[in-house]
């Protein structure tokens, strides 16, 4: 199976366009939230999105809520919304969990679970398949602009717990692009740009 994984847009549309074209001749696109920016313009890149023909697992960043990026979606036949739920395609087990794990200093608009809230979302991951998160286990993928770790512990025990064969993640800017290992599982902190994987 041919993967193509992204995270964090932010209404960038030409990052956008670019990840209609490299999606052309894969066979599952994954992205790991932050289409918009403070629950604002989700739109602005899902209209673009939406000419992905080939399934789309996508969970929501905590730029926008599980319902806004449902609604954002409605028009996009092959995109499957998940948080706290999974689907299977092709015979691979998806699982995804959205938003800013642990919670963020950003405010109210933030889309946030508390560490105790994503485990329990996290409590059906199935093991074996890929895990989309927005947020990335805690100390893998994690660092931001600052050097400090700011991944989940709820990520990183289910990691561990049911060793997804792949985390896709996003949320830490300054960690885009990089790949780690826990056990077995490959994590990878997706970025803008576009990632493909051979799964």
């Amino acid at each position: 199976m041919k993967l193509l994984l992204f995270s964090d847009l932010h209404c960038d549309v030409t990052a956008a366009e670019k990840l209609v074209e490299a999606a052309r001749d894969v066979d599952v696109v994954i992205g790991a939230g932050d289409f918009g920016n403070s629950r604002r313009r989700l739109n602005v890149c899902l209209d673009v999105l939406q000419a992905i023909a080939c399934p789309a697992v996508l969970v929501p960043g905590n730029n926008e809520s599980y319902d806004e990026l449902v609604a954002g979606c409605s028009g996009w036949k092959s995109a499957h919304v998940l948080h706290g739920s999974g689907v299977t395609i092709n015979g691979i087990s998806f699982f995804g969990i959205g938003g800013g794990v642990p919670v963020t200093p950003f405010g109210d608009w933030s889309f946030d679970f508390s560490e105790e809230q994503a485990a329990e979302l996290l409590a059906d991951c199935p093991s074996g398949g890929i895990l989309v998160s927005h947020s990335p286990p805690r100390g893998f993928v994690d660092v931001a602009s600052n050097k400090k770790h700011l991944g989940s512990r709820a990520v990183l025990a289910a990691v561990e717990r049911v060793q997804p064969a792949l985390v896709v993640c996003g949320h830490i800017h300054g960690s885009a692009g990089q790949q780690a290992k826990i056990g077995s599982t490959t994590v990878i902190n997706a970025g803008p740009m576009g990632i493909r994987r051979d799964f």
